[in-house]
């Protein structure tokens, strides 16, 4: 029996990334997945963002380790579409154990107006967050069998991310600071309701964010910047893979973690330990 049998959880950002990791993690130890994602292109963002044929191939990547799936192309910024999905999800599996508020931008290298990548990050990785909580915890409460809320920060939740002061690039990390008080709030607000909430703050991991001809091109050309010791983890690793932060979701949406809540978890190769 995996270590999340009979649980569903629902997942934004599935598409691809760090998203998709945790899908496939999540279903070959039991869960049942609802996989959102917005399959478009936000315009301030400066890589190419999901596709609907990448949120299918999560799909088939599930099915592939023998999970129950579905999926709905939804903006996490737009809460009637996140109802939409959540409701579909409940109408295929029942009910919702845990809540991965996981979808999230970089729109942090544009040049010129940048008001609107600000606006989009906070949309997205604040605002975002709490909508993908608000519309599952009405029905884990109502449930009353306790749950898991998992939301994905970064090491720039806790420490920086210095790239520039471009609107973009503050907003990211305003933004990822910002779930950390939201997280303990929740945490402390629902520990009566057994619903444990946590953030897990990842340092640089290899998704299409990161690892794109865009932010290749910048590093190359401010290698002071973004090719400094700021960036490099004490341990002598690389990128995180995804599945290094996919192992931690499940630890603490497992009843294993049932005496853990309102937790900042690091995985990042120590580079908040420096």
């Amino acid at each position: 029996m995996g270590r999340l049998e009979g649980k569903v959880v629902f997942i934004t950002g599935a598409a691809r990334g760090q998203g998709r990791s945790h899908a496939v993690r999540m279903a070959s130890e039991g869960a049942a997945i609802v996989a959102v994602d917005i399959c478009e292109q936000i315009p301030t963002v400066f890589y190419p963002m999901s596709t609907k044929e990448d949120l299918a191939e999560t799909a088939s990547l599930v099915a592939a380790v023998g999970g129950r799936i579905i999926t709905a192309v939804a903006d996490v910024r737009d809460r009637n579409s996140l109802e939409e999905a959540y409701q579909n999800g409940i109408r295929e599996f029942g009910h919702v154990d845990t809540v991965l508020p996981n979808a999230g931008i970089m729109p942090v290298l544009q040049q010129g107006s940048q008001e609107q990548a600000w606006h989009d990050a906070i949309a997205t990785m604040l605002t975002g967050v709490w909508h993908t909580i608000e519309v599952c915890l009405p029905g884990m409460i109502e449930r009353d069998k306790g749950g898991s809320i998992l939301i994905t920060s970064s090491s720039a939740g806790i420490g920086s991310l210095a790239l520039n002061t471009l609107p973009g690039q503050v907003a990211y990390n305003a933004a990822k600071h910002g779930v950390v008080g939201m997280m303990r709030l929740y945490a402390s607000q629902l520990a009566k309701n057994l619903i444990r909430v946590n953030t897990v703050h990842p340092g640089g991991t290899d998704t299409p964010m990161v690892v794109n001809e865009g932010y290749q091109a910048f590093a190359a050309e401010f290698p002071d910047i973004a090719g400094s010791a700021n960036f490099r983890k004490p341990m002598p690793v690389g990128l995180n893979d995804p599945a290094d932060i996919s192992n931690a979701m499940v630890f603490l949406a497992s009843d294993e973690a049932r005496y853990i809540t309102g937790v900042t978890l690091p995985v990042d190769g120590g580079y908040l330990n420096r």
